[in-house]
């Protein structure tokens, strides 16, 4: 049987903390694969989970939380499903799936070796209520159901020990009738648009950041940089700390201002400058869902840069549109107009604001694995000149580099 190329995405699912619970796993058959039609589904579920589980460097795919993954009736009766580790894995069945006796007790089975069972309900009657007793999570579609039905199926759920999920969760307006209705987790980037799209105060925090990234963009005099960095303890402190611990390797041991600019470069300076911005404690609205979206968009559109050729100022500029791709949540206002406090290149306002050009197509691609359709995926990796198997093994790699930095 010829091999089945799949593209992987990843979309996080939170909790009532807005800490990271895990990840649902996304695929997307490539367009060049064989079609599906020529497999069982057994086969091509089996080919898909061994391709992502054991090529992919699955580590850095799921990290240390869990991995909710659709399954089929034909995935779940086979032994093969009991190669995954189960105490990562959270097996997701759809209420389609009539709960027969033989699924039933399959799950039973599974559970005795540690997996977790999770129920799309896109309907709950007297027939998939069965299901209810084996799972320990049931996700609720908010966009797909009137309000009415959601909530009188959440009514139903709340009677089992279960924890009820909702999905598609993308703006403030789901995230708050979900919070009003007690929900346990959440899943989309409900948090990934800004809430008001009015002016609003930036966060003092966040100004001597803003204010150092235009002088060292600018090439300010050294002098610059630093009387901006004697005002503020807390941004001095985590500059002194990042550049010790950067130069620790070199027996340099940085004392002064001055002398760790000089060190670091105004080139890293500035990108250690864009991380900060997206990962200011301060700020409440950049939870740690959102630092790794940002983050992990930066590093693979580093990556794809870096495969396709370019140069080290031209990956430098994708890398900082990714980190930047989210400026309008942090600041919470538009992007364009978030973009008048930042001198940012030419090429990076482009890329943030959709024009054409490679900026922007590379961050459409970068944003498509995000997204539960997965739609846009080929047609953006071919336009990249990516195959299915670079890109998993480009966002593996930026999956991977984000963990190590211990958000």
């Amino acid at each position: 049987m010829p091999p089945i190329s799949t593209f992987v995405g990843r979309q996080p699912v939170i909790d009532r903390q807005q800490q990271l619970l895990g990840h649902e796993l996304l695929f997307r058959r490539d367009a060049t694969s064989p079609d599906s039609g020529d497999f069982s589904p057994l086969e091509a579920d089996t080919q898909i989970l061994t391709s992502i589980l054991g090529d992919m460097a699955s580590t850095w795919l799921i990290g240390d939380k869990l991995a909710f993954v659709n399954v089929g009736e034909a995935m779940l009766m086979s032994e093969l499903i009991e190669l995954l580790p189960p105490r990562k894995i959270v097996l997701e069945l759809s209420t389609d799936t009539p709960p027969s006796r033989e699924i039933l007790d399959r799950m039973r089975i599974l559970r005795t070796q540690g997996f977790t069972f999770s129920l799309d309900c896109s309907e709950l009657d007297s027939g998939s209520e069965a299901y209810l007793d084996q799972v320990q999570y049931a996700k609720l579609d908010i966009q797909r159901e009137c309000p009415q039905q959601f909530m009188r199926i959440n009514a139903q759920l709340k009677s089992y020990p279960i924890q009820r999920i909702a999905k598609r969760v993308e703006t403030p307006a789901h995230y708050s009738i979900c919070r009003e209705l007690d929900m346990d987790g959440y899943q989309g980037f409900y948090f990934a648009k800004p809430e008001t799209l009015s002016s609003t105060i930036i966060h003092p925090g966040m100004v001597n950041t803003l204010n150092l990234l235009n002088l060292v963009r600018c090439d300010a005099d050294i002098d610059q940089i630093e009387a901006i960095l004697k005002i503020d303890l807390a941004l001095s402190f985590k500059l002194l700390r990042f550049v010790n611990s950067a130069a620790a390797g070199n027996h340099i041991r940085i004392t002064s201002f001055t002398h760790a600019i000089t060190v670091l470069g105004y080139r890293k300076l500035y990108r250690w400058l864009t991380l900060l911005l997206v990962t200011n404690n301060t700020n409440a609205q950049v939870s740690a869902p959102l630092q790794r979206a940002a983050i992990t968009r930066a590093r693979l559109m580093e990556n794809i840069g870096q495969q396709q050729g370019l140069s080290q100022e031209n990956t430098d500029l994708l890398f900082i549109s990714g980190m930047f791709s989210l400026l309008d949540v942090i600041l919470k206002i538009p992007m364009i107009e978030a973009l008048r406090y930042l001198q940012l290149p030419k090429e990076v306002e482009a890329a943030l604001l959709g024009k054409p050009g490679t900026g922007a197509s590379l961050l459409a691609l970068t944003r498509s694995l995000e997204s539960p359709e997965l739609e846009q995926i080929a047609y953006l990796a071919h336009a990249a000149g990516l195959s299915a198997t670079q890109l998993n093994a480009l966002h593996a790699e930026a999956l991977g580099w984000v963990e190590n930095l211990g958000l």
